[in-house]
């Protein structure tokens, strides 16, 4: 069993009010079109309503380690390992998410990452036996198999409200 587990818990200071209210649940649609099995919120900072299990992180302030080490922490004994996005990152595409999957069973390593242009990004799949070494930093400074996701769209990284897609935008409407 496969889930994911994604990371919604930081402040978004940055961005000036709590974006994951406009950014998860694009997020959310994207990974349960994926072959993941179940999928888990790891909150914090603020309490956000939707449909798909949370888990409250009272440590989300120590990084983003601490908030993914929640998540694994609530997945059930079954769960042979967890697919990692971020909550902020809407243009993430499934395909990304089955292609680390799919490496991950043809190679069985412990940590599988995607990477666009080079650049290591997410998901990041991590198998059960990598989940007790996670670090404050995250699971970005693990040694991974990467799987190149060239042709596929970055899932972005969204931390000012400039930078959110114009189709995700309620303040912005088409023109007339």
């Amino acid at each position: 069993m496969i889930w994911a587990v994604v990371l919604a818990a930081g402040a978004a200071s940055r961005f000036g009010s709590p974006k994951q209210a406009l950014l998860l649940e694009p997020v959310l649609e994207r990974v349960r079109r994926s072959s993941v099995d179940d999928v888990i919120v790891v909150l914090g900072a603020h309490e956000l309503e939707t449909d798909a299990r949370t888990i409250d992180c009272p440590d989300w302030e120590r990084g983003p380690g601490a908030s993914l080490r929640c998540g694994l922490a609530a997945l059930p004994p079954e769960a042979e390992a967890a697919v990692v996005v971020l909550g902020d990152g809407p243009e993430l595409d499934p395909a990304a998410i089955d292609r680390v999957i799919a490496t991950w069973r043809a190679a069985k390593a412990p940590v599988v990452a995607a990477t666009y242009g080079g650049t290591r990004l997410h998901p990041v799949l991590l198998a059960r036996e990598a989940w007790a070494g996670i670090p404050n930093e995250g699971a970005k400074t693990l040694d991974a198999v990467l799987v190149a996701c060239d042709d596929l769209s970055p899932p972005g990284d969204v931390d000012f409200a400039d930078e959110v897609p114009e189709s995700l935008k309620p303040w912005s409407s088409p023109d007339p």
